[in-house]
């Protein structure tokens, strides 16, 4: 004999779902992992153009998902750090002092020299080109070198130079005698262009002497070496008289 169940309707029946087993969830996990990657792998594909896209996406919850490179598709560029621009250099090369004219000075040597005294410094022309070039000091305010065109004389390979020679005493304050090397003479008052080793630190830079004309050994030798008699010298801009004698 069977027995009859009333059911109530207007009582829901309650269903209860069985519990997913952990196997039942890694399946699912691992289903939605591809689904994403599939979607982003699709995603990276058609939209070849995003240049600046990191070739790894994350999605927050998510291992990282690595974009494959495929041939035959555009290779994204690398990201590019715009350059900063830089202020225009305001600085200048100075530009090389022109060398000067050669004087226009007769010359039975060959030769012919300039020192120019704003310039501290003299040339010298062979044959119309300039050979040599010195970095000079010449007569103090005290004793500035005169102004004019000298033509030079005996030459001594080494002298002692006392300025008794020109009315001053050697035991006064302005007075000295000193030995000097490669003395080559310019004027019969005692005028020389000689080694003056002593004054190299002021040679190209200002005037310290008492009239002649401070080379460095190297140069006075050159001149020495090199210079025939008879050859003139110009100078110029100096702030004593005017040479007259020769």
């Amino acid at each position: 004999m069977m027995r009859e169940i009333f059911i109530d309707p207007k009582v829901r029946p309650v269903l209860t779902r069985k519990a997913p087993t952990s196997r039942t969830a890694g399946r699912r996990s691992t289903r939605r992992l591809a689904g994403v990657a599939a979607g982003v792998l699709t995603m990276a594909l058609a939209l070849p153009g995003v240049a600046n896209a990191a070739p790894v996406t994350v999605i927050p919850g998510l291992p990282p998902v690595e974009i494959p490179n495929i041939p035959g598709l555009p290779t994204p560029p690398a990201p590019s750090t715009p350059e900063t621009p830089q202020p225009p250099s305001t600085s200048k090369t100075p530009e090389k002092p022109a060398e000067p004219a050669m004087p226009n000075v007769k010359t039975s040597t060959g030769y012919v020299a300039l020192a120019d005294d704003k310039a501290h410094t003299i040339w010298w022309w062979k044959d119309g080109e300039i050979v040599k070039k010195m970095p000079i000091s010449m007569g103090s305010d005290k004793h500035p070198t005169p102004n004019g065109v000298y033509h030079t004389k005996e030459k001594y390979r080494d002298m002692y130079m006392d300025s008794s020679t020109y009315g001053v005493p050697v035991d006064s304050a302005e007075g000295y005698r000193t030995y000097v090397e490669y003395a080559t003479r310019m004027s019969w008052d005692g005028i020389f262009i000689h080694a003056a080793p002593w004054s190299v630190e002021q040679q190209g830079v200002s005037n310290v002497s008492h009239g002649c004309i401070n080379v460095s050994t190297e140069n006075g030798k050159w001149v020495y070496d090199n210079i025939p008699r008879g050859t003139p010298i110009v100078v110029r801009g100096t702030i004593g008289g005017q040479y007259t004698g020769d």
